[in-house]
């Protein structure tokens, strides 16, 4: 049954291909043959052009215009003839029981009429050369010098037989010397075109930034712009366009200059591709000094009225030291740059305009034309597919291109499914994304700062281990931070926050990170965070150094057991199955096992982890801790937070390693055992927040942190008289309390506070009639930090001085 199955689709294949398209299906593979042939041909020809262009530049002539634009034709030609002759040489591949019958044949039919048209593309474009009988423009004859004045007597030639009239020829004074050439000056460049158009690729989404640009352009106040955003968000397909509008349009201006900075540009390099734009022979400035470059370049543009496209920027210009006049509304000249990072707009004085990823219907649009309507009709499934990959891309560009070629001759489900996969849990193995983007990516990553090298690095990295898409509080960041050890140097929180608030500032302007507009939360672009997990992996060499779960799975031990040399591990939101063998973690120093989905720890579940320094059990359903978390002696942060759990053990008091301990929202939470925290001996950071289910007496925790030398930073809540006056008369509390909230302080009628505080709190304290700032000496007449006051329910408070 199953052979009368296979010839019964044999005959299906063979039926479909019979009419009259039949033709494309099958003469592809020597169509392929003979487009590989023509394709050859015109690189000759290519070739020579390109040799007579570079000779007549030489003589300093002025290549003509529908020249270079075939010579740019011809190179975009040969890239999409190699995508071509791949999509064709794999259908070629695909054959039904090993016959000649391609496996879909409407996908073979698509490339072979694609082939067909090429073929007479390339024969048409390599005539077109036939019409270059000159590649550049003559050089105007110089005019003739005039005669100085007539010779007093005329010279006679008299010939053999006498001619009705003499011969006269008259000898012309000397032809005056060329002016001179000022001493150290540049010798004049020879003519170049106004503006060389660019080949471009799809411009899908930047319409609205193109107009943008164009409104600045024809402002006479503004001078820069700087285009700025993440790598492959397509800065430069945005100055490329703008360039190609100037070739098109007849604005007026005498010169548009491209030029490629990149990473490891200097003034000296800069100096030299600008004078090549101008037009300036090599040996006309090569052994130059920079400052004579630079007179060079002013000598050439300072009559002019010029664009300056400038692409790729990593650090801030100075262009009057490359020789460019200066910018202002009388020359009108202006300049257009493109960078990854908002300081360098900002230091340039620009005006700054931020290319952002594409809207989803303008991403699908994209990755349409690169994978080709011949590969998404051919499954009635592809269509819906493609999404899946688009929605992965995140409307990065450069992402969208690579996974649509990766995508490119799939006419399969199965095989979109497979590069599915691929890109949701190991994105680097999708061909082209690791060479063709993370790398491309991993650029802004090395130029992270050297002064901070790897501090700066190490913390980019540590983001990719909170869950796609999610809002990462700035607060909790920095702790965890402080917890891993990357801001170590420093003995109090407060100066370990203005090092890390830097950290994410540079960051962000970087824009490997996006943060929200009260700067409280940072985001992690999703292709970003893919990269920042490559590179946490050693470049994908060791998947699972760094292991990251995504929310809402079912973690068995089977799994557990391959992650024994994991040094990062994530399981945000996932539940683990109970009866496992307690995981042998000999190399875990970070755990995030956060999230509802999080009920319970298997038994013994923390012994065998003895390098762990993070552990975050934050917003899960956790109702206690178990005994053996007392042998996790080295670690440094705990936290908490919004868990049910009703009692913290008494073991934890073997951590003496502890900095952080944050213990937010617990609403559950009855008691802590006393000398718990007072032999917390490493204790930095201590916060009981907002836990309105504490109701015991807390003399006790307020006298234990007091004795806590190493503590700078507190949050608490306090409900009694006795303990407000307690931390306000104890200046080491009264310099380490951040956040306070006095709760049911019933007949307390004057309270004294610091100006250390950033948060205040108040509620229900009936008998309140007047707060006082007790202003310490350094600290100015007035809260530096305080940033949040809350009073509830304080009918008599009359003064808040």
């Amino acid at each position: 049954m199953e052979v009368v199955n296979q010839v019964l689709d044999t005959v299906k294949c063979l039926w479909d291909c019979c009419d009259k398209r039949a033709v494309y299906i099958r003469e592809l593979p020597e169509n392929l043959k003979s487009l590989r042939n023509e394709m050859a041909e015109l690189k000759n020809v290519y070739k020579d052009v390109k040799k007579r262009v570079e000779d007549e530049r030489k003589l300093q002539k002025e290549i003509k215009h529908v020249v270079t634009g075939w010579i740019d034709s011809v190179e975009a030609m040969e890239r999409e003839v190699n995508d071509i002759l791949t999509a064709g040489e794999g259908e070629i591949k695909k054959k039904c029981l090993g016959t000649c019958c391609p496996r879909n044949c409407r996908a073979s039919y698509e490339i072979g009429k694609m082939v067909s048209k090429k073929i007479d593309a390339v024969s048409q474009l390599c005539r077109k050369a036939d019409n270059f009988p000159e590649v550049a423009a003559s050089l105007p004859t110089p005019p003739v010098s005039q005669v100085a004045a007539p010779l007093p007597t005329p010279l006679v030639i008299q010939v053999a037989a006498p001619l009705p009239t003499p011969l006269v020829i008259q000898v012309a004074a000397p032809l005056p010397a060329p002016p001179a050439i000022e001493a150290g000056a540049a010798p004049p460049p020879p003519p170049a075109p106004a503006v060389i158009e660019l080949p471009l690729e799809n411009t899908v989404g930047l319409d609205s930034l193109s107009d943008k640009v164009w409104r600045y352009l024809q402002d006479d106040k503004v001078t820069t712009i700087g285009l700025y955003g993440m790598g492959g968000v397509g800065k430069t397909t945005l100055l490329k366009r703008i360039n190609n509008e100037f070739f098109k349009t007849n604005i007026e201006f005498d010169r548009v200059i491209w030029v490629v900075v990149s990473k490891s540009a200097n003034v000296e390099k800069v100096q030299e591709l600008v004078l090549r734009e101008c037009g300036c022979l090599d040996n006309r400035w090569k052994g130059r000094s920079e400052d004579e470059k630079a007179r060079d370049i002013y000598n050439i543009l300072k009559t002019m009225k010029f664009i300056l496209l400038l692409d790729d920027i990593w650090e801030p210009l100075n262009l009057l030291k490359i020789g460019f006049p200066l910018l202002n509304d009388q020359n009108k000249s202006k300049v257009i740059f493109t960078t990854r990072f908002l300081n360098v707009c900002e230091a340039m004085g620009a005006e700054s305009i931020k290319v952002q990823c594409l809207k989803f219907k303008e991403a699908f649009a994209l990755f349409q034309t690169v994978v080709g309507e011949a590969t998404l009709n051919s499954h009635p499934r592809i269509p819906k597919l493609a999404k899946i990959v688009v929605e992965e891309c995140k409307g990065l560009p450069l992402a969208l291109k690579i996974a649509g070629a990766a995508m490119r001759g799939k006419t399969t489900p199965q095989d979109w499914e497979k590069n599915i996969k691929l890109l949701k849990s190991y994105p680097s193995e999708v061909p082209g994304m690791e060479n063709d983007l993370f790398r491309v990516l991993a650029l802004s990553y090395d130029n992270l700062s050297k002064a901070k090298w790897p501090k700066t690095k190490s913390c980019f990295l540590y983001c990719s281990m909170f869950p796609e898409d999610w809002e990462i509080s700035c607060k909790q960041l920095i702790e965890l931070w402080i917890g891993e050890g990357f801001l170590h140097e420093f003995h109090k929180i407060h100066d370990a926050r203005t090092e890390a608030e830097d950290i994410i500032d540079e960051l962000t302007l970087a824009c490997l990170l996006e943060s929200n507009q009260s700067k409280t939360h940072v985001k992690m672009h999703d292709v970003i965070r893919d990269m920042a997990m490559w590179l946490a992996g050693e470049n994908g060499k060791q998947k699972n150094k760094c292991v990251i779960k995504e929310p809402g799975g079912w973690i068995e031990g089977l799994e557990i057991a391959e992650w024994k040399e994991t040094q990062r591990l994530s399981l945000w939101d996932n539940s683990i199955e109970d009866s496992i063998e307690p995981p042998n973690f000999q190399n875990l120093e970070t755990l995030f096992a956060s999230g509802e989905s999080m009920r319970s720890l298997p038994t013994r579940f923390f012994t065998r982890m003895p390098v762990i320094r993070v552990l975050d059990l934050s917003n899960s359903e956790l109702t206690d801790l178990p005994a053996e978390i007392s042998t996790l002696i080295t670690l440094h942060y705990l936290n908490l937070s919004k868990t049910e759990i009703q009692n913290l053990p008494v073991e934890l008091r073997n951590l003496t390693e502890l900095r952080c301990l944050i213990l937010d929202d617990m609403e559950k939470l009855e008691t802590i055992p006393s000398q718990l925290v007072s032999s917390l001996s490493s204790l930095q950071l201590f916060s009981l927040y907002a836990s309105l289910g504490c109701n015991g007496d807390w003399g006790f925790l307020l006298k234990e942190l007091e004795n806590l030398k190493h503590v700078s930073e507190i949050s608490i809540p306090v409900r009694s008289v006795l303990h407000a006056q307690m931390s306000a008369n104890s200046q080491h509390l009264r310099r380490s309390i951040r956040r306070l909230s006095l709760q049911d302080c019933t007949g307390m009628k004057t309270m004294e506070i610091s100006s250390y505080l950033q948060i205040l709190l108040v509620w229900r304290c009936f008998d309140l009639t007047d707060v006082k700032i007790n202003l310490e000496k350094g600290r100015g007449q007035k809260f530096s930090d305080l940033s949040e006051v809350e009073i509830v329910r304080c009918p008599k408070l009359k003064h808040l001085t």
